[in-house]
């Protein structure tokens, strides 16, 4: 499920608890001066909800796979000093305060690191084929927000708040 690939890249999508300390482990090395680490965790609450109660994921395994790859590669091609990435999703139902994925970046330098870092999550939440519906008292509801990976790495914030295809169920 989270099998690492080669000695670069370690990309996954799958039910099992992120390995956080392990992608970390792993992204270290003896030439990294900078290993940044983003884990984005479940909340209580969403635009207008202050009552969430869990999030499910669901994606098309093998695109996303072969996607979150392509993000890795994307970025480690950019930053020239990046040594390593890590590109984890879960999918399935996550209670408040479960990590829903972990990126994981290490280089020589920290620019580099929370620079490939910032683009690797914000196009990865862009372009890979992960659903996620929102649970809350008053209902729940599906949203994706994905576009090519060559639009993703132009987007702005605000550009990506408007996209997406969201319906919501009573």
């Amino acid at each position: 499920m989270f099998e690492k690939s080669d000695d670069v890249l370690w990309a996954g999508v799958g039910e099992a608890s992120l390995p956080v300390a392990e992608a970390m482990a792993w992204a270290s090395d003896r030439g990294c001066g900078a290993v940044v680490t983003f884990c984005g965790t479940v909340r209580d609450f969403s635009d207008g909800r202050p009552d969430v109660s869990s999030l499910e994921y669901e994606a098309y395994s093998t695109v996303a796979q072969q996607m979150l790859r392509e993000v890795g590669e994307k970025a480690c091609a950019r930053w020239a000093d990046v040594r390593r990435v890590v590109l984890l999703h879960r999918t399935g139902t996550l209670a408040v305060g479960d990590v829903a994925v972990v990126v994981v970046v290490s280089s020589a330098h920290r620019d580099g690191a929370f620079e490939a870092a910032q683009f690797c999550i914000d196009t990865l939440k862009q372009t890979v084929p992960i659903w996620k519906r929102e649970t809350w008292a008053h209902g729940r509801e599906w949203s994706l927000a994905s576009e090519s990976l060559a639009s993703a790495s132009r987007a702005t914030p605000d550009s990506r708040a408007a996209t997406g295809d969201r319906r919501t169920e009573p």
